[in-house]
């Protein structure tokens, strides 16, 4: 908040034309009044600021891929939220901070198996816009299928060479959306509007308590990773530049204060990097937060997590990344504050509504905070009682029904291969591969056809080099105690479950990842395995507290599990080590892998393009650039072995474990948070280290005791 502009120049305005009429008259003349002030000195108006985050098409409470309603979940929940929150503050701005258009089998439906045409609205876009959002942003995720897909269903003119719209208006948000940070490399103009100023009226109080009419003009901003550019490559290469946050905001926030903002919000979809700030961090949003950058109230997300703590009874504790922070910082984690900035981070999937209250008060020709009067709250389902879930707004329902109906169908339909073993990452941090290893297979096949059919002499050349894969169990926990994959429960050789086209979805979550390959050393392949160990706790074996082996699911994402024909590569990872030193009995074909030994790694273009800050991994030692999708390529695969042999099994498919933890007796329990009644399952699949299950925590986890000297 600054000085009302608008007000400053009418009063240079006036002060001028004063002037002007006094060189021609005597001294005698009586100078001009001052402009009268907007309000009456100590006006008073309290606005809440609300945001969602990372929605990721979750329109419903519905889980496509097990067919199953969710409670946890959901954009029509959240509408629930929403009409809370502006019954209990009139005055009120509803903001998206985007990753909203992909995520589910719905937004992939709407996208690629069966395109929107320009006259019909996205789902998502159908219930935001039944909501009445104010203004929304984006996020990485709305690059996933492409720029002319992007421009459509947003109804947007990027500018762009070879990127255009359908003719007239297509189905869209009914609210502005803004991107600050992204421009056209042949325009250098921004592809959407940098920013929008949000014109109100709201209800104030007068100094003497009276009710007043106020008029705020409400800037808001938004920005998204850099990384968009290596993320999504295939889409942007050529087309988009990407500046940073810091830049984008010194930018512009000087004009959005100059057009009359007296509040600017920005919408960042980034996390809390404190590190030193850098034009191509990915989670910049601390750095908007420092003296100078006068933003007013920051809403983040991309981080898929909760900011501040809860405050709901039973809340879950904050993320230990917020809690690795230093105290330097000036983050406090408890009443949603950054630098003193009001910050809120709402979960992702619809599962949270930020709050950011504030009581402005008009001195001195502006409106500023009033000390101590300004509360952040990230509100989640069970925000009443902690117990008890809101209900769903039958209002969004109805408006996507046909699409709902639509997506469960297609999640039906028949893959043609049959499986006799239950595909689960509930484990797979303890060791399970049974939702790993099929990916794996199908990657390493694809990437070894594409070296022996291909006529580049380079390309041949590499034949007599080991193809090894990597992938990650995306769903094991990120997003709650819902988030895993579940494929197949109760399949056995008894009684084996035909797969659908959900399944490889449920398997390989991200329908935009193309699959790449790398050319790497030993030395890499330690050095990328280091990193994914990362993901576990260090336990100290003396320590007789609790300990988790996994303390954040925040990046499972990022854990890779690495898998070789035969299960030829082994490895063990060491937890009472530090990061970095934890990677032990490295192998391949049963002789310790050395520095130089050359491997081709498939994997996708996310981490192929240097997505997870995997040391030398970052474009340069691709050799392989597919058009094809993962999870096309795994479908692709089942399919080919419901053709071959009609199945998939546990002996060939999913019970060929590379990794294990070295062996250590701890004095004290340690525990990996996973879904509640899974311990048969685990015994089932022999994991022996999986001793008994606890009770829940804050979050819905069920704690699960490990012995890791087993």
């Amino acid at each position: 908040m600054t000085n009302n502009k608008t007000l400053a120049a009418a009063m240079a305005a006036i002060a001028a034309t004063a002037a002007a009429g006094l060189a021609g008259c005597s001294n005698d003349a009586a100078p001009p009044a001052p402009a009268p002030a907007l309000y009456a000195e100590g006006t008073t108006v309290t606005l809440a600021l609300l945001e969602t985050t990372d929605l990721h098409a979750n329109v419903m409470s519905y889980n496509y891929y097990s067919l199953a309603e969710d409670a946890s979940l959901g954009v029509e929940r959240t509408s629930t939220l929403v009409q809370a929150a502006r019954a209990e503050f009139p005055n009120n701005i509803l903001l998206d901070n985007g990753d909203t258009i992909q995520g589910t089998l719905l937004g992939d439906l709407q996208a690629v198996t069966s395109p929107v045409p320009c006259s019909a609205t996205l789902a998502i876009h159908k219930a935001m816009n039944s909501m009445k959002f104010d203004a929304g942003g984006m996020g990485n995720h709305e690059f996933n299928y492409g720029l002319p897909y992007l421009s459509q269903v947003t109804n947007t003119e990027f500018g762009i060479p070879g990127v255009s719209k359908p003719a007239g208006n297509c189905g869209a948000p009914a609210f502005p959306l803004v991107l600050t940070n992204v421009t056209g490399v042949a325009s250098e103009k921004p592809i959407f509007s940098p920013y929008t100023l949000l014109a109100r009226e709201f209800a104030g109080t007068g100094p003497d308590g009276k009710p007043v009419s106020v008029k705020l003009n409400v800037g808001v901003m938004s920005f998204v990773p850099p990384q968009i550019l290596e993320w999504d490559q295939k889409n942007l290469a050529g087309k988009v530049a990407v500046s940073g946050a810091v830049e984008a905001a010194r930018k512009y926030v000087p004009e959005l204060r100059a057009k009359g903002a007296d509040l600017v919000v920005a919408l960042s979809h980034g996390g809390l990097d404190t590190s030193t700030y850098s034009p191509k961090m990915e989670n910049a949003s601390y750095h908007l937060t420092a003296p100078g950058m006068d933003i007013d109230a920051l809403m983040i997300g991309h981080s898929h997590l909760i900011f501040p703590k809860g405050k709901e009874t039973g809340a879950a504790a904050l993320d230990p990344s917020f809690a690795a922070l230093p105290a330097s910082a000036n983050v406090d984690g408890a009443n949603g504050f950054v630098n003193g900035v009001p910050t809120v981070m709402a979960q992702s999937w619809g599962r949270r509504l930020g709050i950011i209250k504030m009581q402005l008060v008009y001195q001195g020709g502006k409106w500023v905070a009033v000390p101590g009067k300004t509360t952040v709250e990230s509100r989640g389902f069970k925000y009443t009682d902690g117990t008890t879930n809101v209900k769903a707004d039958p209002a969004i329902a109805a408006q996507v029904a046909g699409e709902h109906a639509a997506t469960i169908a297609y999640a039906k339909q028949p893959l043609g291969v049959s499986t006799d073993f239950q595909m689960s990452a509930y484990f797979a941090l303890a060791g399970d591969v049974s939702a790993i290893q099929l990916v794996n297979q199908a990657q390493i096949d694809y990437v070894k056809n594409f070296i022996a059919t291909s006529t580049d002499a380079t390309l041949a050349s590499y034949k007599s080099i080991p193809v090894i894969s990597c992938s990650a169990p995306f769903k094991a926990g990120r997003n709650g105690p819902s988030d895993f994959t579940d494929v197949a429960p109760g399949a056995s050789a008894a009684a084996p479950v035909g797969l659908q086209v959900r399944n490889p979805g449920d398997l390989y979550l991200y329908s935009n990842n193309n699959l790449q390959a790398v050319k790497i050393k030993g030395s890499d392949l330690k050095a990328w395995l280091e990193t994914a160990a990362r993901q576990f706790g260090q336990i100290d074996p003396a320590r007789t507290a609790e300990q988790d082996l996994v303390p954040s699911y925040g990046t499972i994402y990022n854990y890779d599990v690495f898998y070789a024909e035969n299960n030829e590569l082994k490895y063990q990872i060491d937890v009472t080590k530090p990061a970095g030193s934890r990677i032990v009995g490295l192998s391949y074909k049963g002789k310790p892998v050395a520095d130089g030994d050359d491997f081709i790694v498939a994997t996708n273009d996310y981490r192929a393009g240097g997505g997870g800050a995997v040391p030398g991994i970052d474009g340069s030692k691709t050799i392989i650039k597919s058009p094809d999708a993962n999870q096309t390529v795994v479908s692709n695969y089942l399919q080919a072995l419901g053709k071959s042999t009609g199945k998939v099994s546990l002996a060939a498919n999913g019970s060929a474990r590379s990794w294990s933890f070295v062996k250590v007796a701890t004095a004290g329990p340690v525990i990996l948070r996973s879904a509640p009644g899974h311990l048969a399952q685990a015994k089932a699949s022999g994991l022996a280290s999986v001793t008994a299950e606890g009770g829940l925590d804050a979050s819905g986890f069920a704690k699960y005791t490990i012995d890791l000297s087993k």
